[in-house]
């Protein structure tokens, strides 16, 4: 569960830059999950097909380079919002991925299509 808050969804190569996303690497070893850096908690999931671009249920595009489509605190994004969209959770949320479907809260991208 991450709490709630305004996020960055999306690929999160776009957002974290430099060594801090050299760190994220390091510390989520390029599995699935919730993690921390920072003190900060955040999701990534890996896409079904790699890189391309996705759609949520709302139509919404997250463009992929990484591979992964990921959600952290805006708070924690370099510079302007690329690749993705920004949501408010009005509460903390579930996140996961199964049969190829990333969800973060009610949030759902299809990446097996």
């Amino acid at each position: 569960m991450l709490p709630a808050g305004r996020y960055y969804v999306g690929d999160l190569c776009y957002v974290v830059e430099g060594d801090d996303w050299d760190r994220l690497l390091d510390i989520t070893n390029f599995g699935d999950g919730e993690f921390k850096i920072d003190g900060v908690r955040f999701a990534i999931y890996g896409t079904m097909y790699g890189d391309g671009t996705y759609i949520d249920e709302q139509g919404r595009d997250y463009d992929v380079d990484s591979g992964t489509i990921g959600c952290i605190p805006i708070s924690y994004t370099k510079g302007g919002i690329s690749g993705g969209q920004e949501i408010s959770f009005g509460s903390s949320f579930r996140t996961g991925v199964e049969d190829g479907e990333i969800f973060f809260g009610d949030v759902s991208i299809q990446t097996d299509l």
